[in-house]
């Protein structure tokens, strides 16, 4: 019967592990803090295991570094006894919901988040502070509560009032931001499906470091692109350049990662001309490419002969390879210049498809000014891939505030981005039953993107929104109007949206979210180390659990270890007076009540769950837990007890 150990994964032991597997005599023992011994890696060997010359000391080598790097190293793989609380009354459709609306800080929330959603984030979408000089406030020490860091990183007093900024007269101003960033990018790229990509949005203050960051966490043949996007059409000031645009930073997890084409709109539908196979466009079939030519490309230079006493209303002749009494026009790929160049298709895709009737041919023929034709296919495609400059109106961040102002919430956030940058983000890079996670979640327009897509085309998306709970200031419009820190406005703009969206379309979709929020582990300090108990505390700690915490509580904490996903249908039934918690059906059962009868935990075990979790205390001795452990070899035997 194993313990559970109620913590986040340590990525640090994941990644001894990994480099035993490739390096099994680099491995050795050291002692940690309290003194134990425990494995680790004896970086010498390492180094001269990576080297085909003699390691004597440091060298000279390209790479990104900063003061603190080391130290987001360790902050991105050390473990946290910490856990997610269900916030009911704050959710939408708890029961049914897919969605999900996480409060805490991003680095703890992704920390618990590395099992249930290990490979499985089809998309990452994160607009980060852009480092300013205003808008970041940095956490660096995970080990106090969220009332001390709030204090002591001057992001609030005693009174709610906001009191420092990383501005630029601090020392380690870009550091500080790299720090940030680091630990979260890493343990993102580890949710990532291997189709996955991440989105990021960013300005000119941090462009150059999240680009060489990107390439650090991801890898430079990971990097997809590096788009423009207009976000201001009449622009501000910028050194005597009117800035009119900010960057979308797109790497992969996978360099064979292909995106989606995007749909045609009103706007750039270009299929202009109409025959019997469907609406179509045309573009010369002569290969414009100086790369190529019939001095490298010969079996792409021929001569396409063409009828010019058949003309349709279009203006477009049939074409043949074969020269005859109707085909009496021969064309050769030239340039401009005379030069020869070459064809796209070669002689058989030209043949398969060329028709004699131009209405059913995908390749004609139409004349030039000068008396000579051009040869032309014919192309159909309703979807384009888009380019690296994005100017679309509809992209603008006055669009995003007046979206939030269609939902009467456009005062409390400056520059939101607009649901139609994020929709054709999600268009590019996700299926219609993929997963969208945003971990920089402010005004929650991700979670609208999701919605008004899923609603046009049918789609199950689920998002993830992730958001610290930062208070507002007392003196701004939000917290007049009782919205006592961000997430309360971004969880509300959820909720008006999703109306707003129902009423418009009157689409069948997931309109709700549940809600969880980051709080300490259930267990106490006992349950983590209990040799540092003396005698005096034992009458405190008949339990291991804190008072507390109630068995929803427990089965989240659970749920997060067993590596299940938060948005499993979860149901309660009360069996023989106890209460025993259902996960997927019989993907997780766990019963948390004290002294769990043989009778019920029969009952459990003829539901054959794939593992089951018990505390301590729900036997009464050592000869109960003997008991439970042959009842299930003899009536569920694959299943996976444990206990904490």
């Amino acid at each position: 019967m194993n313990k559970l150990t109620m913590k986040s994964t340590d990525l640090t032991q994941v990644n001894i592990d990994k480099i035993a597997e490739l390096f099994p005599n680099v491995i050795t023992e050291a002692r940690d803090e309290q003194g134990k011994i425990k494995r680790a890696v004896d970086f010498d060997l390492l180094r001269q295991e990576l080297s085909d010359y003699l390691v004597e000391g440091e060298k000279e080598r390209y790479q990104l570094t900063w003061p603190g790097k080391k130290e987001a190293i360790i902050l991105a793989n050390t473990s946290i006894d910490k856990t997610l609380r269900p916030v009911k009354e704050n959710s939408v459709n708890w029961e049914n919901t897919q969605n999900l609306y996480l409060e805490g800080d991003n680095l703890e929330v992704l920390k618990l988040l590395q099992e249930s959603y290990l490979n499985k984030i089809k998309l990452v979408y994160i607009d980060p502070p852009y480092n300013t000089g205003k808008d970041f406030i940095y956490k660096d020490d995970y080990k106090e509560s969220a009332e001390e860091y709030l204090e002591e990183s001057g992001q609030i007093d005693d009174e709610g009032n906001k009191l420092f900024q990383n501005t630029e007269s601090n020392g380690r101003f870009h550091s500080d931001w790299l720090t940030m960033m680091y630990s979260r990018l890493k343990i993102a790229r580890n949710l990532l499906s291997e189709d996955g990509a991440i989105f990021i949005s960013i300005d000119d203050n941090e462009i150059i470091n999240v680009r060489r960051l990107c390439d650090h966490v991801f890898g430079e043949s990971n990097f997809f692109a590096q788009v423009i996007v207009q976000s201001n059409k009449r622009g501000h000031t910028y050194k005597q350049i009117s800035k009119t645009h900010e960057y979308l930073l797109i790497y992969t997890k996978n360099p064979d990662t292909e995106f989606n084409e995007l749909e045609k709109t009103d706007e750039n539908f270009d299929l202009n001309y109409e025959d019997e196979l469907g609406k179509f466009n045309i573009r010369e079939l002569r290969n414009r490419n100086p790369k190529f030519g019939k001095f490298n490309r010969p079996n792409l230079f021929y001569s396409v002969y063409v009828n010019e006493s058949i003309v349709d209303s279009d203006g477009f002749s049939p074409v043949s390879l074969n020269c005859d009494e109707h085909f009496t026009i021969g064309v050769t790929p030239l340039n401009s210049i005379g030069g020869e160049s070459c064809w796209r298709w070669g002689k058989q895709l030209l043949l398969k498809n060329s028709n004699v009737d131009t209405k059913k041919s995908n390749v004609v023929a139409k004349k030039k000014r000068d008396g000579g034709f051009n040869i032309y296919e014919k192309y159909r495609k309703s979807t384009y891939t888009p380019k690296s400059i994005w100017t679309e109106t509809e992209f603008i961040t006055e669009k995003g505030t007046v979206e939030l102002g269609e939902l009467g919430l456009s005062k409390y956030f400056d520059f939101p981005k607009p649901t139609h940058l994020i929709r054709q983000i999600i268009e590019l890079s996700c299926g219609k039953e993929d997963i969208v996670l945003d971990f920089f979640s402010g005004s929650a327009t991700t979670a609208d993107a999701v919605m008004k897509l899923n609603a046009e085309d049918e789609g199950n998306r689920k998002y993830i929104m992730i958001q610290v709970p930062q208070k507002t200031n007392e003196n701004s419009d939000a917290f007049k109007d009782g919205y006592l820190n961000i997430c309360e406005i971004g969880k509300e703009r959820i909720r008006r949206a999703a109306k707003k969206i129902k009423e418009e379309t009157g689409a069948d979709i997931d309109y709700g979210f549940r809600v969880y929020r980051v709080d300490s582990s259930n267990m106490k300090d006992v349950y983590y180390t209990p040799d540092s108990l003396g005698q005096l505390n034992l009458d405190d700690v008949a339990s291991n659990i804190k008072e507390d915490r109630t068995g929803e509580d427990l089965l989240i904490q659970v749920i997060l270890e067993c590596g299940l996903e938060l948005s499993l249908p979860m149901e309660s039934k009360e069996i023989q007076g106890k209460t025993v918690h259902y996960v997927a059906g019989n993907s997780l059962i766990a019963c948390f009540d004290d002294e769990v009868s043989e009778s019920v935990i029969k009952k459990i075990a003829e539901d054959q769950p794939l593992r089951v979790v018990f505390r301590d205390s729900s036997f009464s001795d050592d000869s109960a837990r003997i008991n439970v452990e042959e009842l299930f070899k003899l009536l569920s035997p694959s299943t996976e007890i444990q206990v904490l």
